[in-house]
């Protein structure tokens, strides 16, 4: 059965909230809880940035049953691998089972660029990732390594570690990176809200090497009672996130960001976000997405209240969903909100 979290939004939320609410996310029965790892925003008006490492240890411990998942870079800009492991392993001694895995992109400018390394085309980030990756996969399984490369650690060890480690997963949002991946990660991330397009990202992975692999969805949604109000919640906070590759990895910080979003219309949202006031469509097109295979769904709500999406997802939505149990054919990717449809 899909498990489905809260997304943890450290970019909107400052995080002394952020344990509030996933610790509301908790007693309203989310399963789990994800977050970025972001030194910046997307832009100021979002406002936010707290170090989500840190702010991991502090949620783990608020909470009882919450599993919690993150997406970080591996690169050896702000961590160094071997760095990134020995968190994953203390956090996963201290709270067995509950941080079952971390996913690992290629990185953005936005975030990496400040250590003042130079930042290579995507090519060479995707190299450093995997290197990265291996290193951190070794360390966690308990060896000692020396690696020289584009990414190094030398005579690295990780002393505490849980007695099952964590999977290392990797971030894709093309069918391409997707199959790369599919090679080598522990299992798969990808972001959307369209059944169509994720279905490619799924099959591209799943046919290079991820078959037995587990899938993980980050799911945007804006979600207000009226309509209108939920475009624009999306179009005020999430526009920034409306621009594609490769700028989106190139920019380097929010006025970049906000610069070069100021084109983008509120009509434009609906390509990569969910905007409804409908919470039986809603439910259909995450359930569409569900029916694909993903084992876990993270709920990102982009715009208005975070405690009263959280409680009415929470009443309304999860056991909605939980009691959905018809096949993939029976869900129509199509058979959504008109506005959905127009993006």
């Amino acid at each position: 059965m899909t498990l489905y979290s809260y997304h943890a939004s450290h970019e909107q939320v400052a995080p002394r909230d952020l344990l509030g609410f996933v610790q509301r996310a908790e007693q309203a029965g989310f399963d789990a809880a994800f977050s970025s790892d972001h030194l910046q925003p997307w832009s100021s008006a979002q406002g936010q940035s707290g170090f989500a490492w840190a702010w991991l240890g502090a949620a783990l411990q608020a909470t009882q049953r919450l599993t919690f998942g993150i997406i970080t870079v591996p690169g050896g800009w702000r961590y160094q691998p071997a760095v990134l492991a020995q968190a994953v392993a203390t956090l996963g001694q201290m709270y067995p089972g509950r941080l079952p895995w971390v996913a690992l992109g290629s990185g953005q400018a936005m975030n990496e660029h400040v250590t003042g390394l130079p930042w290579p085309d995507k090519a060479e980030r995707n190299a450093r990732l995997r290197e990265g990756a291996e290193i951190m996969r070794a360390l966690l399984a308990g060896e000692t390594v020396t690696h020289r490369g584009r990414v190094s650690a030398v005579e690295a060890k990780v002393w505490s570690r849980p007695e099952t480690p964590t999977r290392l997963v990797g971030a894709a949002t093309t069918p391409e990176t997707a199959a790369w991946l599919g090679t080598w990660a522990d299992g798969l991330l990808t972001v959307g809200c369209r059944p169509d397009a994720l279905a490619r990202i799924v099959e591209a992975f799943r046919e290079n090497g991820g078959a037995d692999k587990p899938i993980f969805l980050k799911f945007d949604l804006s979600y207000a009672p009226d309509p209108d109000e939920a475009l624009h919640q999306a179009h005020a906070q999430w526009r920034f996130n409306q621009i594609g590759s490769p700028a989106a990895w190139e920019l380097r910080g929010p006025a970049e960001f906000e610069a070069a979003a100021r084109f983008v219309r509120p009509e434009d949202m609906h390509a990569q976000v969910l905007v409804s006031g409908d919470l039986p469509a809603i439910i259909d097109r995450i359930a569409a997405c569900a029916a694909l295979g993903f084992d876990s769904i993270d709920l990102h709500q982009v715009g208005g209240s975070q405690p009263a999406f959280i409680d009415l997802f929470g009443e309304r939505v999860l056991p909605a969903l939980r009691a959905r149990k018809a096949p993939a054919a029976d869900f129509d990717p199509t058979a959504v909100m008109p506005a959905a449809r127009a993006g």
